[in-house]
């Protein structure tokens, strides 16, 4: 009979087989936190290399007085390497870190039977393959579970820890200390490929590598999208390099083969590249190229877009008008005055439009306060600003832009009126962030002059604009616009004008997927919003940013999404049209996902 579990077991001597990349980060957290590490690589030159990065980790630590010379001798006596199996016959505690194939760890799995002792856990650190599949093919299946430590594992906070239907509660337990030991944050889940956080990384990675591969967006505007729009710490195309593109393939066919959704099916290219070898910082080129093998800098090659490239002809932009009274609205009123060009802010009302400046005097007033400009530049950009109770006040602006409510009806009406008003010549700019911008060029007599200028809110700290052009676009339209964005210090990046462009068509997916995860009963919010702040460095969770956003205005992204693309995986989670239906839009109504105290 097998010994009991002990829910206080401290692990006192691990094994970590497999000193990759993951197992030597793995190896690396155990040692740091006392532990006697047994490390096995088949490969001598790993175990070699996987000293020399113990080595060189600890050095900087002791540079940084972070470890004393004495700790950081112990520390790396605590971990001895083998290429013998045998060598983790003592280990209370044996993590599989070897490459995603089932093969590869099953005959690790069957060969540790005969080896450890009969209260060792054994633990698999995959985050694809399914823990349950493993675990049937130990004799001691109560024992396996699935340990997910996320890359650069020093560095990374979370740890999905995943029980299959055949997992004692005890060795969950006992895992779960450990990795509070560590100093992780361990979340519970079940066993299904890609679990919670790279269950929802990997769709929206896909679905970034298909936009890439459709050429609807550059690989550089893409992973400026993401970052500047989302606040990611990487884009999504520069993270499947650092994952390995070949590993994202493994990790989405496993996902595919269980939800048969689209999403989740591999982008072709993911494949191409894969067979090709070239998967990413690795090899030194996938979606990028990169100065060497496992190299982080990346160089110019042939896809790397000229800075010099010869533009169209420019249009002169002197005057802007502003369409609306809102928050976006004034935002971007007050990007355009800070850069110095003369505003017409405009609304249905001369009220509203003096409001909407009383809006800017309190921003500029704040960032007065806060030592980011001075009063006398404060009062200068807001006597730019010139309020207006009708649009007829735009008829000598450079550049007519409307940030009115996300309704095509009012939108068109708006465009009709500035092809009355405006100047011939005159750009008409759309800030929608789903709504076809063809359809307001229509409205107009001149689509060529009409144009996407998707900005992020709030439109003064954000540093995106999606800038989209029709298919009617003229090129010195866009031109204008790109170095325009420039000049009032934003980043621009093209796309094409279709549901969601980059920012939107990528986000509202992954949102949803969260949402049909908690109504699935699959993980809790907090431990969804938790894993994807700590695995994937995500400022706010998915719920934290739907409640944010409105459930209301996340439904309505999602049906235009699916009304576009007529994927079945893009139809809107049933739990978000419910909880819209019950009037719970998010913080602006005190109850979303979550509660919020009335202010």
């Amino acid at each position: 009979m097998d010994a009991p579990l002990s829910r206080t077991a401290p692990f006192p001597t691990v094994a970590v087989v497999g000193l990759g990349t993951m197992g030597t980060g793995i190896a690396e957290v155990l040692a740091r936190a006392g532990r006697e590490v047994i490390g096995i690589d088949i490969s001598e030159a790993a175990t070699a290399q996987a000293v020399a990065s113990l080595e060189a980790s600890t050095a900087r630590a002791v540079r940084r007085e972070h470890l004393t010379e004495r700790e950081r001798a112990d520390l790396l006596a605590r971990f001895r390497t083998f290429t013998d199996l045998q060598a983790v016959a003592d280990a209370d505690l044996v993590i599989e870190v070897a490459p995603e194939s089932y093969e590869i760890k099953q005959q690790i799995f069957r060969a540790l039977d005969g080896i450890v002792r009969p209260d060792a856990i054994l633990a698999t650190g995959t985050n694809a393959l399914s823990v349950t599949r493993l675990a049937a093919d130990s004799a001691r299946p109560e024992r396996v579970l699935g340990l997910h430590f996320f890359n650069p594992a020093p560095a990374m906070k979370l740890v999905e820890i995943v029980s299959s239907v055949l997992t004692a509660p005890a060795a969950v337990a006992a895992v779960t200390d450990l990795a509070l030991e560590l100093g992780k944050e361990p979340v519970a889940v079940g066993d299904r490929p890609g679990f919670v956080a790279d269950g929802l990384l990997f769709g929206y990675l896909n679905q970034a590598a298909a936009m890439y591969e459709a050429k609807y967006a550059s690989r550089e505007d893409i992973d400026a999208a993401m970052r500047l729009g989302c606040g990611l710490p990487m884009g999504p195309l520069a993270l499947l390099d650092l994952i390995g593109i070949d590993t994202a393939r493994t990790v989405l066919d496993a996902m595919y083969a269980e939800s048969r959704d689209r999403l989740h099916a591999p982008a072709p290219i993911l494949k191409q590249l894969s067979e090709a070898g070239l998967t990413g910082r690795k090899t030194g080129r996938g979606f990028y190229t990169y100065e060497e093998p496992g190299s982080s800098v990346v160089v110019r090659d042939a896809l790397t877009p000229l800075t010099d490239a010869i533009a169209a002809p420019f249009r002169t932009v002197a005057s802007v008008g502003v369409a609306g009274s809102g928050t976006m609205a004034s935002g971007i009123a007050e990007v355009f005055a800070k850069a110095g060009y003369a505003v017409v802010l405009a609304a249905r009302s001369e009220e509203k439009a003096q409001t909407a400046k009383a809006r800017i005097g309190k921003s500029l007033k704040r960032s007065v306060d806060k030592g980011r400009m001075t009063a006398e530049a404060a009062e200068a950009t807001l006597a730019l600003i010139t309020p207006a109770g009708s649009y007829d006040a735009f008829a000598d602006v450079d550049l007519a832009l409307e940030a009115v409510a996300e309704d095509l009806e009012i939108k068109q009406q708006l465009f009709a009126v500035f092809d009355k008003v405006c100047k011939p010549g005159a750009i008409l700019a759309t800030t929608t962030s789903s709504l076809p911008v063809v359809a307001c060029a229509r409205a107009t007599s001149r689509p060529q002059d009409v144009i996407g200028m998707h900005f992020f809110n709030p439109a003064p700290a954000m540093k995106l604009v999606e800038v989209v052009r029709t298919v009617l676009t003229a090129e010195d339209v866009h031109a204008t616009v790109r170095d325009l964005t420039l000049k009032v210090r934003k980043h621009p990046v093209d796309c094409g004008d279709r549901a969601g462009f980059i920012v939107n068509a990528l986000l509202f997916p992954y949102l949803n997927n969260a949402v049909k995860m908690v109504q699935e009963h699959y993980a809790s919010l907090d431990d969804i919003d938790a894993a994807m702040k700590l695995g994937g460095g995500y400022p706010m969770g998915p719920f934290e940013l739907l409640d944010v956003v409105g459930l209301d205005v996340s439904l309505a992204i999602e049906k235009v999404l699916h009304r576009e693309f007529r994927d079945p995986g893009l139809a809107p989670a049933p739990l978000l049209e419910h909880l819209v239906a019950a009037g719970c839009l998010g913080r602006k109504t005190g109850r979303g996902f979550r509660e919020y105290a009335r202010r």
